[in-house]
């Protein structure tokens, strides 16, 4: 979307850094636009420095006492806007931003003027790690106010607003170091979206900063508090605003910071505080997935009903909030596992006979048949670490990417044997046997149909009876089977009785498909399959993280399904 007139200033809210205005001036000075700076109630040294600095595009604006930096800020975009300006891009006078980078923001914010165009940080090592664990905090917090994880960072000083809807906000915003998050958010709440360039930012060895450890935390709770609260009589138009979205436009959702940081808390203060905080996390995508809400609902109903009707007593209380609690907790078994943080006996161990099943049979590799049950990778990881034993896992190359970002940031390891795939073939087939001459396992799911239209647009599903109900079923993890001629295990680890349990039982030593029977061989597998992922399903129902209508396909259920 494009304006009639674009008209940017510069505001630089100073306290106390006039010895760096200089600089801070000269890299802006390419810019060509009028610069407003606003003296914090500065000392006379700093005041000393800015006067020689003034031009006719320099305007100096002097507050008689600090008031801090947010209300500096709010003086020089009251002043902007009186002088006719339409948007102001705000540097901090630290020179910490990378102000080579406006130009890009500037350009963003022409393109979209309607929008709040800030600085997405890249850090170095320059950065104190309380200061980038404290960010990693607010950013919790801010997708938790917003019902939403579009704002990706909302501590940077270096963004361009537009100023019509800054002076259109009515409640005061916080006017020291909690400025630059609750204006962004509450520019949020009233439709203001913001986005986010990429931008490096570092601390200077010499660099001066006003950031008060105590009363700053405090104020930020502060804030964080009065947003929460905010938020709360919100949450139907935040909702709104979410399903108004266009679906071509919802992003994956991530949340690589936030694991990483949550990682920390586990491993400096225990699984007791990570509980503690995963409440928070899990209330906030409940909340906001609906779909996944639903999904979950409907898993719950289905399982719950199931074992009504057989009389099977399912393990404790069963709701999509805790179904949604166990996924949390799952996301911390994955690294925790490779990092060796599970003790054995403890918090993990086998199931009866799953150690046996491991060991017997030929040697060489093997075929294991995982699912979206438990936690394959826990089980990937300890089988490396106790045996030795390397388990490569086959993925599909749609949800590769994401997952291996993950996985090497957190626990390098365990990326070191995914093996990415768009399609099941011939090349693939010859990998894996490869793998196996070598003595090596290999993983694959057999409860998900594959994301990517199979030649001639076909997909191809075996439909089976799943908790007393047809679901789909992919036929190419059986048919993989069937051509590697190995042995084939079944393996789950599941959260039982607060342990993680690893379940592993022979299902074909080979998997036979004969060709004049090869359809009802195929049938009868995926039929034993589905039946012992219903009994293990019946054992953990919270470990199902299949979050979606698990028994439908887009199109009606036949034995091959058409994509348009």
């Amino acid at each position: 979307m494009l304006t009639a007139e674009f008209k940017p200033c510069v505001v630089i809210p100073c306290y106390n850094h006039g010895a760096m205005m200089a600089s801070v001036l000269s890299r802006l000075s390419p810019l060509g636009l009028p610069v407003i700076i606003v003296d914090d109630g500065s000392d006379e040294i700093t005041r000393a420095q800015l006067a020689p600095l003034l031009t006719e595009q320099i305007t100096l604006i002097r507050l008689s006492e600090n008031q801090g930096k947010g209300a500096a800020v709010m003086r020089g975009l009251q002043a902007a806007t009186a002088a006719g300006f339409s948007h102001a891009l705000q540097v901090d006078a630290d020179g910490q931003h990378q102000i080579e980078d406006s130009p890009k923001l500037l350009a963003e914010a022409r393109l979209h003027p309607e929008c709040l165009i800030s600085g997405q940080p890249l850090y170095d090592d320059s950065i104190p790690k309380s200061r980038l664990y404290g960010r990693y905090i607010t950013h919790f917090w801010v997708w938790i106010e917003t019902l939403s994880l579009s704002i990706k960072d909302s501590m940077c000083g270096f963004r361009v607003y537009p100023l019509a809807p800054v002076q259109a906000l009515r409640h005061p915003i916080g006017q020291r170091m909690d400025f630059d998050t609750e204006i962004m958010v509450r520019l949020y709440w009233r439709g203001t979206p913001s986005r986010f360039i990429p931008t490096r930012v570092t601390y200077p060895l010499d660099g001066l900063s006003h950031f008060d450890a105590l009363h700053d935390n405090l104020r930020i709770s502060w804030m964080h508090t009065r947003l929460f609260f905010g938020m709360l009589p919100r949450i139907p138009s935040l909702l709104k605003k979410r399903r108004d979205r266009h679906w071509a436009g919802v992003q994956e959702r991530k949340g690589l910071a936030g694991l990483k940081f949550m990682l920390w808390v586990y491993r400096t203060f225990g699984r007791g505080l990570f509980t503690l905080l995963l409440w928070p996390v899990t209330g906030f995508y409940w909340l906001s997935g609906g779909a996944q809400r639903e999904a979950s609902r409907q898993w719950l109903k289905t399982i719950s009903d199931y074992a009504s009707e057989h009389s099977i007593a399912l393990p404790g209380k069963l709701n999509s909030f805790r179904h949604f609690l166990r996924f949390g907790e799952s996301m911390l078994d994955k690294p925790a596992s490779w990092r060796d943080d599970l003790r054995w006996g403890k918090e993990i161990d086998f199931a009866p006979g799953a150690e046996q099943a491991i060991a017997e049979g030929k040697p060489g590799g093997k075929l294991i048949l995982a699912s979206h049950l438990g936690d394959i990778e826990a089980c990937r990881a300890l089988a490396q670490q106790v045996s030795g034993l390397v388990i490569n896992a086959l993925v599909f190359t749609d949800n590769a990417q994401r997952f291996r970002q993950v996985m090497e940031e957190i626990a390098p390891q365990a990326s070191q044997h995914l093996i990415p795939v768009t399609e099941i073939g011939p090349d693939t087939a010859i990998l894996l046997q490869q793998k196996l001459d070598a003595g090596e396992w290999i993983a694959i799911v057999g409860d998900r149909t594959a994301v990517n239209r199979q030649r001639g647009g076909v997909r191809r599903v075996i439909w089976s009876r799943f908790l007393g109900k047809p679901a789909p079923f992919p036929q190419g993890p059986f048919v993989l089977a069937a051509a590697l001629r190995c042995p084939v295990l079944l393996m789950f680890a599941l959260r039982e009785n607060s342990m993680l349990r690893v379940h592993c039982e022979p299902f074909a030593d080979p998997l036979l498909l004969p060709r004049p029977t090869r359809q009802q061989a195929l049938q009868q597998a995926v039929d034993r399959y589905a039946a012992r992922l219903e009994h293990h399903a019946l054992l953990a129902p919270l470990d199902w993280f299949n979050f979606f209508d698990f028994w439908q396909l887009p199109e009606s259920p036949h034995t091959q399904e058409k994509e348009e």
